[in-house]
């Protein structure tokens, strides 16, 4: 059977303060779209870093995309080349950016 994903954040960090929020990040966006079965959940959670990636957002949520990566199969090797092809297109400072937050993931030493 699939693994279901279900997601609480958006009603404990701002259910009080915006609850249309919270409802359209975890029931319409972990709830639905990345439960639909169009795309493997390996492929979602790559097209997600390389979103975040290319967004420049390197806080917190693209730390937990990155564990979700490798919970879901995403190899350090993997990481590697996915974080490499989409520095040629996103920009040199965002792939140093990723591999720091990677490397700590992958539990990878300096």
């Amino acid at each position: 059977m699939k693994e279901k994903i279900v997601q609480t954040a958006g009603r404990q960090q701002l259910g009080a303060f915006a609850p249309m929020f919270a409802h359209l990040n975890d029931d319409v966006l972990f709830g639905e779209v990345w439960n639909e079965d169009a795309i493997d959940m390996k492929t979602k959670c790559i097209i997600t870093v390389v979103s975040l990636m290319a967004s420049g957002i390197t806080d917190s949520s693209l730390v937990y995309h990155l564990q979700n990566a490798k919970a879901h199969g995403v190899t350090r090797a993997e990481i590697a080349a996915i974080i490499t092809h989409a520095t040629m297109y996103v920009g040199w400072p965002k792939g140093w950016a990723v591999f720091r937050l990677a490397k700590e993931v992958w539990n990878e030493q300096e």
